[in-house]
């Protein structure tokens, strides 16, 4: 959740949300896009053709005996991979429609929530996430729901409540890197500089070190005095922004190769 100074109320809002990597939320700290593998046969159609792989999903969704409702999930993992996130936050609810699980179902609408925020739909992002905490309170992923609730709270301008949210996230889970991210973002926020900055670097001992994290330690480390440590850290979050960059640059060239 990062802005830059002077803050500009637009930017910052294309922001990744966590999705389960399917099959439950193993480790709540990451929340990497694993799409299952599908049937494509890359000497008959391009395998990066989005058209194809949505065609793919479209045909397993088919069917409503025997539903594997972890498979579902994938299905809408894959369907974020390629940004079809309005068929993703309807596989999601069939999923969790399905689910017999209760952690299952819980994990599909988390997943569904996190569509719905990309699509910037918060109010039903928000809704999603009060489900799945209604279902189970103290289940392995609930500081992800609740660290969500908290950013879609705040897109809808309820600053209070998503500082609340974010709290819960970390007494659920301390080790939840994101979580403490979250938390010192709000809190900074609201003023709260050197809270902020204990948050940050709870998040940063937790292995959550990015660009965005660095770049808002360093506003913490400005409003509270410490300019020239704010410059090094900044120069730190350039750094690793460029190198993502590169790596971004890297990566579509060895799609075009492939």
């Amino acid at each position: 959740m990062t802005d830059d100074d002077p803050r500009d109320p637009d930017e910052g809002r294309d922001r990744d949300h966590p999705f389960s990597e399917g099959e439950g939320f193993d480790d709540p700290e990451g929340f990497d896009l694993d799409p299952p593998e599908l049937s494509v046969d890359p000497s008959e159609v391009d395998p990066i053709d989005s058209r194809v792989l949505t065609d793919l999903l479209d045909e397993r969704q088919l069917g409503t005996e025997n539903v594997d409702v972890e498979e579902l999930i994938d299905v809408g993992l894959s369907y974020i991979e390629i940004n079809r996130y309005e068929q993703a936050t309807e596989t999601f609810e069939r999923a969790a429609q399905f689910a017999e699980d209760e952690r299952v179902e819980q994990e599909a609408r988390v997943n569904k929530g996190a569509a719905h925020a990309e699509l910037e739909e918060y109010d039903a992002a928000i809704g999603a996430y009060r489900e799945a905490l209604d279902i189970d309170a103290d289940a392995d992923h609930t500081a992800s729901a609740e660290t969500n609730l908290a950013y879609a709270l705040w897109e809808s301008g309820r600053s209070e409540q998503a500082l609340e949210h974010a709290e819960r996230a970390v007494e659920r889970d301390q080790r939840f890197g994101q979580g403490w991210y979250n938390r010192g973002f709000f809190l900074l926020e609201r003023g709260l500089a050197e809270d902020a900055l204990d948050s940050f670097d709870n998040a940063i001992r937790l292995g959550f070190r990015n660009a965005e994290v660095l770049e808002e330690k360093a506003r913490a480390l400005e409003e509270v005095g410490e300019d020239e440590r704010a410059e090094e850290v900044a120069e730190e979050a350039r750094e690793l922004r460029e190198e993502a960059e590169e790596e971004l640059v890297r990566d579509r060239q060895r799609a075009r190769n492939s």
